[in-house]
């Protein structure tokens, strides 16, 4: 993942922490409104964008938290989990990386507060004694993760993503697709390729050239090519104002689906 020219932000501090989490989500968003016009051309909306395909289980908040406190991040997890999942151990002197977790514990079914605040409000509830209350959320807690990067031990398995099945002339047909979609494609030799691991890329080359380029690795299984086709035409069209045959990008998008 590509990172734009700017320092990672640290939270320190445990007596200012939640203060400083909860301003720097509120600054990106407040400056994101700001370039509104300018927010599809911008390297570090696209970044995030990359960072929120990555870390698809977590909020935008804590994506947001991720990116600014370790831009390389690709893969996290808490301490124990590290250790007791993946049989890897955070080395020593490494910095945390702090989220928003959140709090799951008995409430009031009113205000839907934990005993202890509940008792300091005005709610009047009392159907129900507190220890029959269910669990459920009441906030949330700065909480400390890790990146594999900081990390040592066992290497994680892979996973296993790769379609499969008969691809038919669909490798073509989604090569044929992509002037009308605004799409510059190239099928790179697994021998040309150079973008590590991954199977297929979407980028813009300048902010002059606007047709963004999808590159995928070629590979003896089409299905799965195609698949890697598809995902990477779904980035060009959702996070690029595509060019092609004049067509406006959202009629390129309904034809896509």
């Amino acid at each position: 993942m590509a990172t734009s020219d700017y320092t990672a932000v640290s939270f320190d501090d445990s007596d200012t922490r939640r203060d400083e989490m909860h301003s720097i989500i509120k600054q990106w968003i407040n400056d994101l409104v700001d370039s509104v016009d300018d927010a599809q051309t911008s390297v570090e909306f696209q970044e995030w964008l990359d960072v929120q395909r990555q870390f698809h289980d977590y909020s935008y908040r804590n994506t947001l938290l991720i990116k600014q406190q370790c831009p390389e991040a690709s893969r996290v997890a808490g301490y124990r989990a590290w250790q007791e999942e993946f049989d890897r151990y955070v080395e020593e002197g490494e910095q945390a990386i702090w989220i928003w977790a959140p709090i799951i514990t008995k409430r009031c079914p009113e205000c839907e507060n934990s005993p202890s605040y509940h008792a300091n409000t005005d709610c009047e509830y009392d159907a129900t004694p507190p220890e029959e209350w269910s669990r459920g959320l009441v906030g949330f807690r700065p909480a400390p993760v890790f990146d594999i990067s900081q990390t040592d031990g066992e290497p994680l398995p892979d996973l296993e993503t790769a379609a499969t099945g008969n691809a038919g002339n669909l490798v073509s047909q989604l090569t044929d697709a992509a002037d009308e979609l605004g799409v510059t494609v190239r099928i790179v030799p697994e021998e040309e390729w150079s973008h590590g691991s991954a199977r297929g890329i979407c980028q813009r080359l300048s902010l002059i050239d606007v047709q963004p380029l999808v590159e995928v690795k070629d590979r003896a299984n089409e299905a799965d090519l195609a698949r890697t086709l598809v995902h990477e035409y779904a980035h060009a069209l959702l996070h690029f104002e595509c060019v092609g045959d004049g067509s406006n990008a959202t009629g390129r998008r309904r034809r896509f689906r």
